[in-house]
């Protein structure tokens, strides 16, 4: 299949993945593990953009420290092609890089900003929809563009989106709507309600809009990032980046330019899609015994439920317990209740070095 050569991807990679401690760290982050199938996240994602995005086309936005790991994770992987953020930003400065990027290549580019880290089974559709969403916002008229994930339940964890009338219909038969507003991750009672409304989405945090619109609603509500992305080179980025990116503001893209700019629209999603964000998530995704157990690798357990273990070595036995989190490493062994998954962040700071 041909690619439209204005079509770009860039791949944000940057993040540690601290709730799937201890196998995810610096030296291990999330997006290069093999937890849900034998390739890493990364390069799942890497290989839904086939057919839709030209491979000289795909971009992974990373940090220094990073680098040398997913040059040996792919090894095929062109290296001019892995940028390094040389500072801790957040999506906001990620957001500027990548238009920045593209619109130094070619000002009538446009950009899909991806996270590494999703965990996407319907593959096909996917990348049926990430097409028609290049095509709509390589056009004219609607603006910058998310994608809306139906919840199936009432996530906390998440930010939403209130959804508006539908603006367009694709070939492929997506549904475009008009973003009414962007919500912060909710609380219990407010989530229960967005979900029995039918009007709000999760906000899948995957994005593709024209470089020129991105920069049109930066110059307004942005101006930092703005003058970064119009002073981007056309060659190796990587002085321009030492010298002028960590100065960007720490600011989220949702909260830098969408909340704000003058028109937002939404494909709503018709491909399974879960952010993966905790140990939690691995039971819909490995096969579980008669009593709710999820394991991988060398694990064996008599009179225990609703348990997730993971062993990357040794035998883990279980007996008698319920509803835990048990992962063993080499050098550490987290023991968690499953309701506590999102608090091992908090484990950081408390945590030996070496450990983390």
């Amino acid at each position: 299949m041909k690619t439209d050569p204005r079509f770009h991807a860039c791949i944000m990679a940057g993040g540690s993945g601290e709730r799937f401690w201890p196998m995810s760290r610096a030296r291990a982050p999330k997006h290069l593990l093999r937890l849900f199938s034998e390739k890493t996240l990364l390069e799942e994602t890497i290989l839904r953009l086939k057919g839709v995005v030209a491979g000289k086309n795909i971009w992974i936005l990373t940090n220094e420290s990073q680098v040398p790991l997913i040059r040996r994770a792919l090894p095929g992987f062109p290296r001019r092609q892995i940028v390094a953020e040389p500072a801790k930003r957040d999506t906001g400065p990620a957001a500027a890089l990548a238009t920045g990027l593209v619109r130094a290549r070619d000002p009538r580019g446009v950009v899909a900003l991806l996270p590494a880290d999703a965990l996407i089974r319907n593959a096909a559709r996917f990348s049926e929809q990430l097409a028609q969403a290049f095509a709509w916002a390589g056009g004219p008229g609607h603006g910058l563009l998310t994608f809306a994930v139906r919840p199936t339940h009432a996530a906390t964890g998440f930010g939403y989106l209130e959804l508006g009338a539908q603006c367009a219909r694709g070939s492929d038969g997506s549904r475009l709507l008009r973003v009414k507003r962007f919500v912060e991750k909710p609380g219990a009672r407010a989530a229960r309600g967005y979900l029995a409304s039918g009007r709000y989405a999760w906000n899948a945090g995957m994005f593709v809009w024209g470089v020129g619109e991105f920069l049109a609603e930066a110059e307004r509500t942005a101006p930092k990032l703005a003058a970064f992305i119009r002073g981007f080179p056309p060659g190796d980025p990587a002085s321009y980046l030492a010298s002028r990116f960590a100065s960007l503001p720490k600011i989220s893209v949702d909260f830098a330019i969408l909340e704000q700019a003058s028109s937002v629209a939404t494909v709503v999603a018709e491909f399974d899609w879960d952010d993966a964000g905790a140990w939690t998530a691995l039971p819909k995704y490995l096969e579980s015994d008669g009593s709710g157990n999820v394991s991988r690798g060398p694990v064996v357990s008599v009179g225990t439920s609703g348990t997730i273990a993971v062993s990357s070595g040794r035998v883990i036995a279980l007996c008698g317990v319920k509803d835990l989190v048990v992962v063993e490493t080499p050098d550490a062994l987290l023991v968690c209740h499953r309701d506590a998954v999102q608090d091992i962040k908090k484990l950081m700071p408390l945590l030996p070095r070496h450990t983390v």
